[in-house]
């Protein structure tokens, strides 16, 4: 600590060209600047200074010093404070935008968070359009879909596979589809998306291609939570995203269909500006979120289970 003491009142009277101006800077006497920078010559052998009445030079060994101490002081600087930071009170305003469509999925995590820093005030934004983290002056964004762009820089959490699905009561009331032709003679829900107003189309995985259809729907809801309630109600077929279903299929209360069919070409991810221009209180949030979410098995089916789903 020493040697690394020194070498930090070496490189600021280097810069501000005064050995007594570093002193202060550094909080020490002039005497004991003086005495650590001629501890060090002692130590390395070489002068670091050329020394006058009123300002020091650097000697061509000093400069040389200089420019290789710089970066690794820099760094030793940098993880100091970080260190440090691990003391900080998180707390402050935090601006979380999500879609309405993974509130149910994202709530319990963001609660947990809640309860584990109370000072932190949470202004959760549930909205299906995309939102633009500068303009809605947002710290993190959810979404479901494909990676935003525009500049922020996003993680991906966990798939999204899109999985046909019916109540036990269901398929017991009306049978269940063998071929996706099949679906045309059943009850079916549908989305209507926020964006655009129109319905989603139902999409398979057919060969090597992913195929849309259009299926007519005996119930349609913009609401992804109203359209899994009327699944598991037993009302009619729906294709659902497996963070709604994977739970409720593994309870018994769902039975995914046409499993060969499933699509999984879209993910969850949490998007947000730089990580060295965030507070803490974002940095933290965003950890656990990545903690609480990536690659979390509750939020979708293995391909072991679909495999038995398949074979069943």
């Amino acid at each position: 600590m020493n040697e690394v003491r020194a070498i930090s009142i070496f490189v600021r009277a280097a810069t501000l060209g005064n050995l007594r101006r570093a002193a202060i800077d550094q909080g020490i006497s002039p005497q004991a600047a003086s005495h650590a920078v001629m501890q060090l010559e002692k130590a390395l052998g070489v002068r670091l200074f050329h020394r006058t009445t009123r300002k020091l030079s650097l000697t061509e060994e000093g400069q040389r010093l200089l420019q290789n101490v710089e970066p690794a002081l820099a760094m030793l600087s940098s993880a100091i404070a970080d260190a440090k930071s691990a003391k900080e009170h998180i707390a402050g305003p935090l601006r979380v935008s999500a879609p309405k469509a993974l509130r149910r999925a994202l709530w319990p995590a963001v609660l947990e968070f809640a309860a584990l820093y109370p000072d932190v005030m949470l202004d959760v934004r549930f909205d299906d359009h995309f939102t633009d983290l500068v303009e809605e002056r947002a710290d993190v964004g959810l979404r479901g879909g494909s990676p935003p762009a525009g500049g922020a820089i996003a993680r991906r959490l966990v798939p999204i596979q899109l999985i046909v699905c019916a109540s036990p009561g269901y398929i017991e009331r009306y049978g269940a589809p063998q071929t996706v032709d099949d679906l045309a003679s059943h009850r079916c829900t549908g989305y209507r998306r926020a964006n655009t107003g129109k319905e989603a189309p139902w999409e398979f995985m057919i060969g090597d291609e992913i195929v849309y259809r259009e299926i007519s729907a005996a119930l349609c809801t913009n609401d992804i939570d109203a359209e899994a309630d009327a699944v598991l109600a037993g009302l009619a077929i729906g294709q659902l995203g497996s963070f709604s279903a994977a739970a409720a299929i593994r309870e018994g209360r769902l039975v995914p269909l046409l499993t060969r069919h499933l699509t999984q070409r879209e993910s969850v991810y949490i998007y947000y500006r730089h990580r060295t221009e965030q507070p803490l209180r974002v940095r933290t949030f965003i950890d656990f979120m990545i903690g609480k979410l990536a690659d979390n098995g509750d939020f979708f089916l293995s391909a072991a289970e679909l495999r038995a789903f398949a074979a069943a």
